[in-house]
């Protein structure tokens, strides 16, 4: 990042004196701080409602009975087998019959409901006392006020947990994001680092600025709630 592109190419290992340069030339040449922008409102987007939606389901599994919840729950484990090229065309085929091609509804309605942290919350969901869940409803609260109010802020390392999961999913995403959307203006932050990295004669400083960019975030967030990411994948009741 701070040599230019010909040492870099060179493999220079030393640091150079071309980081200003680099920077103004990336942010000139190529709309990061939009695609930043961009990335960050689909990830809070996805990340916040993909938690509710996924710790919903997975509480459900484990708490309401039903007979063909097993079936329901293979299925979905099944689901994670599929490899995503096989999904790509039906994908763009719904989205495209739906008109939200070229619209973050076609980035966010698949990412809210991962399998694997449907799984995750059900197997920590199992952790949650049940004698908890019987004295609430003896004193009168409904199963929404029971989930709000006491199992969300019981398993709070297991949402910071998934919740790095989700936002590291959701900011990384390149394959669907670069199929489903087709304006400049709406492209995501990995998108344009790797538009940067294209062409016949690719300015690697430019390159490694958007790099760095791209992953501030990802560590931002994964040290602030490092502590509760191990306790939530060891066992997070409170």
């Amino acid at each position: 990042m701070t040599n230019s592109s010909a040492d870099i190419t060179m493999g220079k290992l030393t640091f150079g004196n071309k980081l200003a340069e680099n920077v103004t030339n990336a942010f000139n040449y190529s709309n990061l701080w939009r695609a930043f922008g961009n990335s960050l409102l689909l990830a809070v987007i996805v990340t916040g409602i993909g938690l509710l939606i996924c710790s919903i389901a997975g509480y459900a599994f484990v708490v309401f009975p039903s007979r063909g919840k097993e079936i329901l729950f293979l299925a979905l484990i099944a689901s994670m087998m599929v490899p995503f090229a096989a999904k790509i065309i039906p994908m763009f085929r719904m989205f495209s019959k739906m008109g939200l091609l070229n619209n973050y509804l076609a980035i966010i309605l698949p990412a809210i409901g991962s399998p694997f942290l449907i799984f995750f919350f059900k197997q920590n969901a199992y952790s949650f006392p049940k004698d908890t869940l019987e004295a609430a409803r003896m004193d009168g609260l409904n199963e929404y006020q029971i989930f709000f109010k006491i199992f969300m802020p019981m398993m709070k390392s297991t949402y910071a947990a998934a919740g790095i999961f989700m936002f590291m999913a959701s900011w990384n995403n390149y394959m669907w994001p670069l199929i489903a959307l087709q304006s400049d203006t709406k492209f995501t932050l990995p998108l344009v680092v790797a538009n940067l990295a294209s062409g016949f004669t690719p300015d690697y400083g430019m390159t490694m600025v958007g790099i760095v960019l791209s992953t501030l975030p990802t560590i931002i967030v994964f040290f602030t709630l490092q502590k509760s990411f191990v306790e939530g994948m060891t066992g997070s009741v409170k």
